[in-house]
């Protein structure tokens, strides 16, 4: 079970609220650090937040975020937001590499046919074999390692990159790094 996010990364702040809202409050949208989830929230008044930034949002005392809206979707950021997104999933996804990497030392079948690592773009059984072969041989200890002992993987980065915005768009089977969408998790 997921749990809650405790810091998250700035992807937009509107200190006027968003159009269209009668109630004008400052706004900002976020992406958590851990599970990757998009959140919009209201800022304290007066916080002055820039993209980027850090921001705490677990249960204690909070120094620029008054409360959380709650989770968004990929197509409900801004525009800016959106823009920013990739960045910051992609310096997310740099700062997590060990936890990556331990990823694709670890992950098994999903099914008798399918691989866990197969979900990750790029990745067919070509690149399955080769991965599952050179962890075998010994475990991945960063991702040049990876470049180094799987012929024509790239950067793998970017494989992991692509993974968790397909994931965020909310049209995946699987998530993998981040929470279901809400509308998918009803009922369960």
């Amino acid at each position: 079970m997921f749990k809650r996010e405790e810091n998250s990364l700035v992807l937009d702040f509107l200190p006027q609220g968003l159009s269209g809202e009668a109630r004008k409050e400052p706004v900002a949208q976020l992406i958590g650090e851990t599970y990757f989830t998009l959140l919009e929230a209201v800022a304290k008044p007066g916080a002055n937040l820039s993209l980027g930034e850090k921001v705490y949002i677990g249960k204690g005392v909070r120094d620029k975020i008054e409360n959380i809206r709650g989770r968004i979707s990929l197509n409900q950021l801004t525009s800016r937001a959106k823009s920013e997104c990739e960045s910051q999933v992609r310096a997310l996804v740099a700062a997590r590499e060990p936890e990556l990497v331990a990823f694709l030392n670890r992950a098994g079948p999903l099914s008798i046919r399918n691989h866990l690592l197969e979900l990750l773009p790029t990745i067919g059984k070509k690149h399955l074999n080769a991965i599952i072969t050179a962890r075998e041989q010994k475990p991945f200890e960063s991702f040049a390692d990876v470049r180094e002992r799987v012929a024509g993987i790239g950067r793998i980065e970017e494989v992991f990159v692509a993974r968790i915005l397909e994931e965020l768009k909310g049209e995946s089977k699987y998530y993998l790094f981040t929470k279901a969408p809400a509308r998918e998790r009803e009922g369960y």
